[in-house]
């Protein structure tokens, strides 16, 4: 396959404890120079799934601040949003919460040469709804009861499913939610619901706890990520991405860009527009 997978020590554990530990800081130039091989790398995992007709499904958990969202964005923002699609959803509406509970997250699910990705899931229902009292107990026993055959389903459809938990520690978690308040540039993502959650370390440790032991299975475990330092987090999480797909590097021809037609009298024309001034 196209990617060689980084040493062992920087891979986000596969299942286990998410309060793994990471190695120091890692400096903004290293950083920039490694996610550069591996935005290359997504590219030519892209050409490979839009040329064999894959089915890719991501899905990111994780807790408040995690870095889901970067992480998510430094994957997508080399590669063509006809492959890579992100599926952020909001709150349900009424007539969703009548459906089945599954039935607004399945049209979702990738086609032949799609690459899908999650920002939460249908794990909604076993974190933050049981946690803020969204949904009953019964209904989140039930959806952990059933995920584990949905999730086979999905892989037996030929939908390659792969799982990530996204951990932060609470200091780093209080650290980030306070650099929010006063920044104008992150209000937006400062909400009452995130700070109620905020209050709720605990309950989601558990509700964290009891998804992992209902729902890491053989057909689609979760894979962890310590993420305190971010700018590592997201090179472990893309770099295992793309050791997870057996993606090969499809030939391309030469390409050479052809001569420009001649003008033939053009002459562009003054049109009264409105112009940026400093740009002209």
């Amino acid at each position: 396959m196209g990617h060689k997978k980084r040493s062992k020590s920087s891979e986000p554990p596969e299942t286990g404890d998410p309060t793994a530990r990471q190695s120091g800081k890692l400096r903004r130039k290293a950083y920039e120079a490694e996610l550069e091989v591996l935005q290359g790398e997504l590219v030519a995992m892209q050409e490979w799934v839009r040329a064999t007709g894959a089915k890719i499904c991501i899905v990111f958990e994780g807790r408040d601040t995690a870095g889901k969202g970067g992480t998510i964005k430094r994957i997508t923002e080399r590669v063509s949003p006809r492959t890579f699609r992100v599926v952020a959803l909001p709150a349900p509406t009424e007539r969703e919460k009548s459906q089945m509970y599954f039935q607004r997250y399945i049209k979702h699910f990738p086609a032949a040469g799609e690459i899908v990705i999650f920002d939460r899931s249908w794990y909604n229902r076993a974190g933050v709804e049981p946690v803020m009292g969204f949904c009953t107990p019964e209904q989140t026993e039930r959806f952990l009861d059933q995920v584990p055959g949905v999730e086979k389903a999905m892989v037996e459809s030929g939908i390659q499913l792969i799982k990530y938990w996204l951990e932060v520690s609470a200091d780093e978690q209080t650290r980030r939610l306070e650099s929010r308040i006063d920044d104008p540039r992150k209000t937006w993502k400062l909400s009452e619901l995130d700070l109620e959650s905020y209050s709720r370390w605990y309950d989601y440790s558990r509700a964290r706890d009891a998804m992992f032991a209902n729902t890491d299975t053989a057909w689609a475990p979760w894979f962890i990520a310590r993420t305190d330092d971010k700018k590592r987090g997201r090179l472990d999480i893309i770099s295992h991405l793309l050791s997870q797909i057996p993606y090969e590097k499809i030939k391309r021809p030469d390409v050479e860009l052809p001569r420009r037609q001649a003008a033939h009298g053009y002459v562009e024309p003054d049109l009264p527009l409105r112009r940026i001034p400093e740009l002209y």
